[in-house]
Protein backbone atom coordinates (compact mmCIF):
# COMPACT_ATOMS: atom_id res chain seq x y z
CA UNK A 1 0.00 0.00 0.00
CA UNK A 2 1.54 3.43 -0.99
CA UNK A 3 1.79 6.66 1.33
CA UNK A 4 -1.68 8.04 -0.42
CA UNK A 5 -3.37 4.96 -0.87
CA UNK A 6 -2.56 4.59 3.22
CA UNK A 7 -3.80 7.97 3.92
CA UNK A 8 -6.64 7.53 2.65
CA UNK A 9 -7.79 5.08 5.20
CA UNK A 10 -6.83 7.04 8.15
CA UNK A 11 -9.44 8.48 10.74
CA UNK A 12 -7.55 11.81 11.23
CA UNK A 13 -7.37 12.51 7.34
CA UNK A 14 -11.23 12.26 7.34
CA UNK A 15 -11.81 14.14 10.14
CA UNK A 16 -9.51 17.20 8.84
CA UNK A 17 -11.48 16.73 5.35
CA UNK A 18 -15.17 16.85 7.26
CA UNK A 19 -13.73 19.90 8.92
CA UNK A 20 -12.81 21.95 5.89
CA UNK A 21 -16.49 20.89 4.64
CA UNK A 22 -18.12 21.63 7.80
CA UNK A 23 -16.62 24.74 8.70
CA UNK A 24 -16.54 26.30 4.86
CA UNK A 25 -20.35 25.25 4.50
CA UNK A 26 -21.33 27.42 7.69
CA UNK A 27 -18.56 30.56 6.22
CA UNK A 28 -20.72 30.05 2.55
CA UNK A 29 -23.51 29.94 4.71
CA UNK A 30 -23.11 33.11 6.08
CA UNK A 31 -22.25 34.80 3.17
CA UNK A 32 -25.21 33.52 1.98
CA UNK A 33 -27.15 35.45 4.77
CA UNK A 34 -25.59 38.23 4.01
CA UNK A 35 -26.48 38.44 0.32
CA UNK A 36 -30.03 38.39 0.98
CA UNK A 37 -29.93 42.64 0.95
CA UNK A 38 -29.68 42.02 -2.80
CA UNK A 39 -32.44 40.11 -3.60
CA UNK A 40 -34.49 43.37 -3.36
CA UNK A 41 -32.23 45.15 -5.13
CA UNK A 42 -30.84 43.07 -7.84
CA UNK A 43 -32.50 39.48 -7.55
CA UNK A 44 -30.86 38.08 -10.79
CA UNK A 45 -27.28 39.32 -9.00
CA UNK A 46 -28.23 38.03 -5.52
CA UNK A 47 -28.72 34.45 -7.69
CA UNK A 48 -25.39 34.73 -9.30
CA UNK A 49 -23.18 35.00 -6.60
CA UNK A 50 -25.50 32.16 -4.76
CA UNK A 51 -24.70 30.25 -7.50
CA UNK A 52 -20.57 30.65 -7.27
CA UNK A 53 -21.12 29.82 -3.48
CA UNK A 54 -23.19 26.85 -3.20
CA UNK A 55 -20.42 25.47 -6.42
CA UNK A 56 -17.66 26.28 -3.60
CA UNK A 57 -19.37 24.01 -1.40
CA UNK A 58 -20.62 21.48 -3.54
CA UNK A 59 -17.52 20.96 -5.09
CA UNK A 60 -15.57 19.91 -1.97
CA UNK A 61 -18.02 16.51 -2.65
CA UNK A 62 -17.53 16.56 -6.18
CA UNK A 63 -13.78 16.18 -5.31
CA UNK A 64 -13.46 13.33 -3.31
CA UNK A 65 -15.51 11.61 -5.83
CA UNK A 66 -13.57 12.63 -9.13
CA UNK A 67 -10.24 13.05 -7.49
CA UNK A 68 -9.45 11.50 -3.83
CA UNK A 69 -11.51 8.18 -4.99
CA UNK A 70 -10.84 8.78 -8.98
CA UNK A 71 -13.81 7.22 -9.54
CA UNK A 72 -14.83 7.38 -13.72
CA UNK A 73 -18.03 8.37 -14.75
CA UNK A 74 -19.22 7.29 -18.35
CA UNK A 75 -22.09 8.38 -20.01
CA UNK A 76 -23.83 6.78 -22.74
CA UNK A 77 -25.44 8.75 -25.05
CA UNK A 78 -25.71 10.39 -28.58
CA UNK A 79 -23.35 13.57 -29.66
CA UNK A 80 -25.95 15.56 -30.22
CA UNK A 81 -27.55 14.90 -26.83
CA UNK A 82 -23.99 15.95 -25.41
CA UNK A 83 -23.55 18.97 -27.40
CA UNK A 84 -27.03 20.45 -25.75
CA UNK A 85 -25.09 19.57 -22.05
CA UNK A 86 -24.73 22.89 -20.06
CA UNK A 87 -26.71 24.84 -22.38
CA UNK A 88 -30.21 24.58 -21.50
CA UNK A 89 -32.55 24.59 -18.62
CA UNK A 90 -33.50 20.71 -18.26
CA UNK A 91 -35.01 18.82 -16.26
CA UNK A 92 -33.40 15.66 -14.81
CA UNK A 93 -35.05 12.17 -14.35
CA UNK A 94 -32.86 9.76 -11.89
CA UNK A 95 -33.29 6.63 -10.43
CA UNK A 96 -32.75 6.38 -6.53
CA UNK A 97 -31.09 3.21 -6.42
CA UNK A 98 -27.58 4.13 -4.70
CA UNK A 99 -26.24 6.19 -1.70
CA UNK A 100 -23.96 8.33 -4.24
CA UNK A 101 -26.09 8.75 -6.83
CA UNK A 102 -26.61 12.52 -5.92
CA UNK A 103 -22.88 12.45 -6.08
CA UNK A 104 -22.41 11.03 -9.64
CA UNK A 105 -25.12 13.23 -10.73
CA UNK A 106 -22.91 16.45 -9.43
CA UNK A 107 -19.95 15.35 -11.04
CA UNK A 108 -21.93 15.52 -14.50
CA UNK A 109 -23.47 18.80 -13.69
CA UNK A 110 -19.89 19.83 -12.60
CA UNK A 111 -18.15 19.07 -15.94
CA UNK A 112 -20.66 20.69 -18.09
CA UNK A 113 -20.60 23.87 -15.90
CA UNK A 114 -23.69 23.84 -14.17
CA UNK A 115 -23.29 22.45 -10.43
CA UNK A 116 -23.53 25.78 -8.40
CA UNK A 117 -27.29 26.46 -10.20
CA UNK A 118 -28.55 22.89 -10.12
CA UNK A 119 -31.30 22.24 -8.49
CA UNK A 120 -33.95 19.72 -6.87
CA UNK A 121 -36.87 18.53 -5.53
CA UNK A 122 -35.84 17.58 -1.99
CA UNK A 123 -38.16 16.38 1.42
CA UNK A 124 -38.53 19.19 3.36
CA UNK A 125 -37.32 17.70 6.76
CA UNK A 126 -33.52 18.51 4.88
CA UNK A 127 -34.22 22.31 5.49
CA UNK A 128 -33.36 21.83 8.70
CA UNK A 129 -29.77 19.96 7.62
CA UNK A 130 -27.16 22.11 8.26
CA UNK A 131 -25.36 23.39 5.72
CA UNK A 132 -26.94 20.81 3.28
CA UNK A 133 -30.55 22.55 4.04
CA UNK A 134 -29.36 25.90 4.47
CA UNK A 135 -27.61 25.89 1.32
CA UNK A 136 -30.40 24.57 -0.38
CA UNK A 137 -32.69 27.41 0.80
CA UNK A 138 -30.65 30.38 -0.56
CA UNK A 139 -30.24 28.29 -3.53
CA UNK A 140 -34.19 28.70 -4.16
CA UNK A 141 -34.51 24.51 -3.99
CA UNK A 142 -38.06 23.67 -3.98
CA UNK A 143 -39.02 21.40 -0.79
CA UNK A 144 -42.28 19.43 0.05
CA UNK A 145 -43.64 17.34 2.63
CA UNK A 146 -44.81 14.59 0.17
CA UNK A 147 -48.61 14.88 0.98
CA UNK A 148 -49.64 16.40 -2.08
CA UNK A 149 -52.49 18.23 -0.97
CA UNK A 150 -50.24 20.02 1.26
CA UNK A 151 -47.72 20.17 -1.06
CA UNK A 152 -49.50 21.60 -4.08
CA UNK A 153 -49.29 25.25 -3.85
CA UNK A 154 -46.05 25.27 -2.49
CA UNK A 155 -44.20 23.92 -5.13
CA UNK A 156 -46.29 25.59 -7.73
CA UNK A 157 -45.11 28.45 -6.45
CA UNK A 158 -41.22 27.50 -6.26
CA UNK A 159 -41.35 26.10 -9.96
CA UNK A 160 -43.10 29.65 -11.03
CA UNK A 161 -40.30 31.45 -8.86
CA UNK A 162 -37.54 29.89 -11.05
CA UNK A 163 -39.28 30.58 -14.73
CA UNK A 164 -36.47 33.60 -15.03
CA UNK A 165 -33.41 32.13 -13.16
CA UNK A 166 -30.07 33.54 -14.75
CA UNK A 167 -27.73 30.69 -14.86
CA UNK A 168 -28.82 27.10 -16.98
CA UNK A 169 -30.12 24.82 -14.63
CA UNK A 170 -30.83 21.28 -13.82
CA UNK A 171 -33.83 20.18 -12.17
CA UNK A 172 -33.32 17.03 -10.71
CA UNK A 173 -36.74 15.14 -9.90
CA UNK A 174 -36.20 11.27 -8.29
CA UNK A 175 -39.55 10.45 -9.27
CA UNK A 176 -40.01 7.08 -7.00
CA UNK A 177 -39.75 9.37 -4.22
CA UNK A 178 -37.79 7.55 -2.04
CA UNK A 179 -34.45 5.49 -2.27
CA UNK A 180 -35.02 1.47 -3.90
CA UNK A 181 -35.27 -0.97 -0.78
CA UNK A 182 -36.24 -4.80 -1.63
CA UNK A 183 -39.11 -4.28 1.30
CA UNK A 184 -40.60 -0.78 -0.70
CA UNK A 185 -39.95 -2.74 -4.05
CA UNK A 186 -42.55 -5.20 -2.70
CA UNK A 187 -45.21 -3.60 -1.31
CA UNK A 188 -44.91 -1.11 -4.58
CA UNK A 189 -45.45 -3.43 -6.85
CA UNK A 190 -48.36 -4.48 -4.82
CA UNK A 191 -49.77 -1.26 -5.72
CA UNK A 192 -49.23 -1.19 -9.59
CA UNK A 193 -51.28 -4.37 -9.87
CA UNK A 194 -54.29 -3.19 -7.80
CA UNK A 195 -53.73 -0.23 -9.80
CA UNK A 196 -53.59 -2.67 -13.13
CA UNK A 197 -49.74 -1.06 -14.14
CA UNK A 198 -46.66 -2.79 -15.57
CA UNK A 199 -44.73 -4.31 -12.85
CA UNK A 200 -40.88 -3.02 -12.82
CA UNK A 201 -38.11 -5.23 -12.01
CA UNK A 202 -35.36 -2.41 -10.89
CA UNK A 203 -37.62 0.46 -9.79
CA UNK A 204 -40.61 1.58 -7.56
CA UNK A 205 -43.42 2.81 -9.05
CA UNK A 206 -43.43 6.40 -10.15
CA UNK A 207 -45.49 9.09 -8.09
CA UNK A 208 -46.62 11.41 -11.12
CA UNK A 209 -47.68 14.93 -8.82
CA UNK A 210 -44.24 16.26 -8.48
CA UNK A 211 -43.47 15.46 -12.47
CA UNK A 212 -46.77 16.62 -14.07
CA UNK A 213 -46.85 19.69 -11.84
CA UNK A 214 -42.91 20.46 -12.81
CA UNK A 215 -43.40 19.90 -16.38
CA UNK A 216 -46.53 22.24 -16.06
CA UNK A 217 -45.14 25.14 -14.17
CA UNK A 218 -41.36 25.16 -16.40
CA UNK A 219 -42.71 24.60 -19.58
CA UNK A 220 -41.29 27.55 -21.70
CA UNK A 221 -38.19 27.64 -19.55
CA UNK A 222 -37.14 24.09 -19.54
CA UNK A 223 -35.97 22.58 -22.98
CA UNK A 224 -35.89 19.21 -22.35
CA UNK A 225 -36.20 16.16 -19.87
CA UNK A 226 -33.19 13.88 -19.43
CA UNK A 227 -33.63 10.81 -18.55
CA UNK A 228 -30.93 8.78 -16.12
CA UNK A 229 -30.45 5.32 -15.89
CA UNK A 230 -27.35 5.06 -13.14
CA UNK A 231 -25.64 1.93 -12.54
CA UNK A 232 -22.53 0.51 -11.20
CA UNK A 233 -19.62 -2.04 -13.15
CA UNK A 234 -19.09 -5.05 -10.96
CA UNK A 235 -22.61 -4.93 -9.33
CA UNK A 236 -21.04 -2.68 -6.75
CA UNK A 237 -23.10 -0.61 -4.03
CA UNK A 238 -20.59 2.29 -3.54
CA UNK A 239 -21.25 4.54 -0.09
CA UNK A 240 -20.22 7.86 0.61
CA UNK A 241 -17.63 6.61 3.29
CA UNK A 242 -16.16 4.20 0.71
CA UNK A 243 -15.81 7.65 -1.30
CA UNK A 244 -14.10 8.86 1.82
CA UNK A 245 -11.60 5.87 2.26
CA UNK A 246 -10.49 6.46 -1.56
CA UNK A 247 -12.66 3.20 -3.00
CA UNK A 248 -12.72 3.65 -6.72
CA UNK A 249 -16.11 3.02 -8.65
CA UNK A 250 -16.89 2.86 -12.29
CA UNK A 251 -20.23 4.33 -12.82
CA UNK A 252 -21.83 4.20 -16.17
CA UNK A 253 -25.10 6.66 -16.89
CA UNK A 254 -27.34 6.21 -19.56
CA UNK A 255 -28.36 9.51 -20.43
CA UNK A 256 -31.83 10.09 -22.93
CA UNK A 257 -32.92 13.58 -23.90
CA UNK A 258 -36.23 14.12 -24.60
CA UNK A 259 -37.94 17.84 -26.27
CA UNK A 260 -40.50 19.29 -23.76
CA UNK A 261 -43.00 19.44 -26.81
CA UNK A 262 -42.66 15.96 -27.33
CA UNK A 263 -44.47 15.10 -23.60
CA UNK A 264 -48.29 15.35 -23.58
CA UNK A 265 -49.76 18.90 -21.95
CA UNK A 266 -52.51 16.80 -20.18
CA UNK A 267 -51.56 15.65 -16.49
CA UNK A 268 -53.32 12.31 -17.34
CA UNK A 269 -51.16 11.51 -20.33
CA UNK A 270 -48.18 13.47 -19.33
CA UNK A 271 -48.35 10.83 -15.99
CA UNK A 272 -48.86 8.08 -18.91
CA UNK A 273 -46.11 8.78 -20.50
CA UNK A 274 -43.89 9.11 -16.70
CA UNK A 275 -45.13 5.35 -16.61
CA UNK A 276 -44.17 4.20 -19.93
CA UNK A 277 -40.62 5.93 -19.72
CA UNK A 278 -40.05 3.72 -15.97
CA UNK A 279 -40.59 0.79 -18.20
CA UNK A 280 -37.74 1.69 -20.54
CA UNK A 281 -35.75 2.08 -17.66
CA UNK A 282 -36.21 -1.03 -16.17
CA UNK A 283 -35.40 -2.98 -19.86
CA UNK A 284 -32.24 -0.40 -19.73
CA UNK A 285 -31.68 -1.85 -16.70
CA UNK A 286 -32.44 -5.27 -17.79
CA UNK A 287 -29.57 -5.23 -20.51
CA UNK A 288 -27.08 -3.72 -18.45
CA UNK A 289 -27.71 -6.53 -15.68
CA UNK A 290 -27.01 -9.45 -18.85
CA UNK A 291 -24.65 -7.33 -21.01
CA UNK A 292 -22.44 -4.83 -18.88
CA UNK A 293 -23.21 -2.08 -21.12
CA UNK A 294 -25.76 0.61 -21.79
CA UNK A 295 -26.86 1.29 -25.38
CA UNK A 296 -25.30 4.53 -26.95
CA UNK A 297 -21.80 5.82 -27.99
CA UNK A 298 -19.76 6.09 -24.78
CA UNK A 299 -18.73 9.37 -23.88
CA UNK A 300 -16.28 10.28 -20.77
CA UNK A 301 -15.96 14.23 -19.92
CA UNK A 302 -12.95 15.33 -18.41
CA UNK A 303 -12.57 16.24 -15.06
CA UNK A 304 -12.14 19.99 -14.37
CA UNK A 305 -9.16 21.20 -11.92
CA UNK A 306 -11.55 23.82 -10.28
CA UNK A 307 -13.17 20.90 -8.08
CA UNK A 308 -9.53 20.80 -6.38
CA UNK A 309 -8.30 23.91 -6.28
CA UNK A 310 -11.43 25.20 -4.52
CA UNK A 311 -10.44 22.34 -1.82
CA UNK A 312 -6.85 23.48 -1.52
CA UNK A 313 -7.93 27.04 -1.08
CA UNK A 314 -10.60 26.26 1.93
CA UNK A 315 -7.85 23.70 3.17
CA UNK A 316 -4.84 26.10 3.38
CA UNK A 317 -7.26 29.02 4.91
CA UNK A 318 -8.51 26.59 7.69
CA UNK A 319 -6.28 24.08 8.65
CA UNK A 320 -3.45 26.28 9.00
CA UNK A 321 -5.11 28.13 11.74
CA UNK A 322 -6.63 24.58 13.07
CA UNK A 323 -2.68 23.06 13.27
CA UNK A 324 -1.51 25.97 14.87
CA UNK A 325 -4.05 26.24 17.24
CA UNK A 326 -3.52 22.20 18.33
CA UNK A 327 -0.32 22.52 18.65
CA UNK A 328 -0.56 25.67 21.00
CA UNK A 329 -2.71 23.45 23.54
CA UNK A 330 -1.01 20.29 23.61
CA UNK A 331 2.43 22.94 23.99
CA UNK A 332 0.52 24.41 27.68
CA UNK A 333 0.44 21.26 28.90
CA UNK A 334 -3.65 22.00 30.39
CA UNK A 335 -5.08 18.82 31.17
CA UNK A 336 -8.18 20.79 30.92
CA UNK A 337 -7.27 22.68 27.64
CA UNK A 338 -6.26 19.22 26.30
CA UNK A 339 -9.47 17.35 26.89
CA UNK A 340 -12.03 20.12 25.70
CA UNK A 341 -10.22 20.31 22.26
CA UNK A 342 -10.21 16.62 22.19
CA UNK A 343 -13.88 16.97 23.56
CA UNK A 344 -14.32 19.50 20.56
CA UNK A 345 -12.73 16.55 17.55
CA UNK A 346 -15.25 14.39 18.97
CA UNK A 347 -18.01 16.35 18.67
CA UNK A 348 -16.72 17.32 15.09
CA UNK A 349 -16.04 13.65 14.34
CA UNK A 350 -20.23 13.10 15.52
CA UNK A 351 -21.59 15.75 13.17
CA UNK A 352 -19.41 14.80 10.49
CA UNK A 353 -20.64 11.15 10.43
CA UNK A 354 -24.53 12.51 10.77
CA UNK A 355 -23.90 14.68 7.90
CA UNK A 356 -22.68 11.19 5.95
CA UNK A 357 -25.23 8.68 8.04
CA UNK A 358 -27.91 11.55 5.68
CA UNK A 359 -26.94 9.62 2.51
CA UNK A 360 -27.37 5.86 3.67
CA UNK A 361 -29.94 3.76 2.54
CA UNK A 362 -30.58 1.73 5.75
CA UNK A 363 -31.17 5.06 7.47
CA UNK A 364 -33.97 6.19 5.05
CA UNK A 365 -37.33 7.43 5.94
CA UNK A 366 -39.99 4.39 5.95
CA UNK A 367 -41.89 7.24 3.80
CA UNK A 368 -42.39 4.75 0.94
CA UNK A 369 -43.00 1.61 3.33
CA UNK A 370 -46.12 3.58 4.62
CA UNK A 371 -47.06 6.06 1.28
CA UNK A 372 -47.78 2.76 -0.63
CA UNK A 373 -49.66 0.95 2.08
CA UNK A 374 -52.04 4.30 2.15
CA UNK A 375 -52.11 4.38 -1.56
CA UNK A 376 -53.33 0.60 -1.21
Amino acid sequence: MGLIAFLKTQFIVHLLIGFVFVVSGFIINFIQLCTLILWPINKQFYRRVNCRLSYSLWSQLVMLLEWWSGTECTLFSDQDTINKFGKEHVIIILNHNFEIDFLCGWTMTERFGVLGSSKVLAKKELLYVPLIGWTWYFLEIVFCKRKWEEDRDMVIEGLKRLSDYPEYMWFLLYCEGTRFTETKHRISMEVAESKGLPKLKYHLLPRTKGFTTAVQCLRGTVSAVYDVTLNFRGNKNPSLLGILYGKKYEADMCVRRFPLEDIPLDEKEAAKWLHTLYQEKDALQEKYNQEGIFPGQQFKPPRRPWTLLNFLFWATVLLSPLFKFGFGIFASGSPLLILAFLGFVGAASFGVRRLIGVTEIEKGSSYGNQEFKKKK
